[in-house]
């Protein structure tokens, strides 16, 4: 069985590079493109993973998705990658605080993207 993974980014192009990486993985790809519906989205699917851009326009951003995620009981399995182009220590730390799980710094290439969604799914 596939593993279902959900991205949240609202770059059409990275969420087309992203498809087309995970898919040829042969992982359930479903795609939001800003945080509310990403979480509305997570709530319908239950992913196993969950890859979620930090700056996005919209209610709330990658950083309280993955936040409301985390505080989710009902997400318990659920690991969150964010992906971003910042790479700061201060943005680390606060993916860290939001409770991600791993944190990928744009540009990534898709063989890190796929490397770091199946160590996650390893651990969980």
């Amino acid at each position: 069985m596939s593993k279902i993974v959900l991205v949240v980014e609202d770059q059409p192009d990275i969420r087309k590079l992203v498809r087309m990486t995970m898919e040829f993985d042969d992982y359930e790809v479903h795609e939001a493109d800003n945080g509310a519906s990403g979480l509305r989205m997570a709530r319908a699917l239950k992913p196993d993973v969950v890859l979620l851009d930090v700056m996005m326009p919209g209610e709330f951003d990658g950083l309280e998705c993955c936040a409301r995620i985390k505080a989710d009981p009902e997400f318990a399995g659920t690991g969150v990658v964010l992906l971003t182009a910042r790479g700061q220590a201060e943005d680390l730390a606060a993916g860290s605080h939001a409770g991600c799980d791993a944190y990928l710094t744009k540009p990534f290439s898709p063989l890190e993207l796929i490397d770091t969604v199946e160590a996650l799914l390893q651990r969980q």
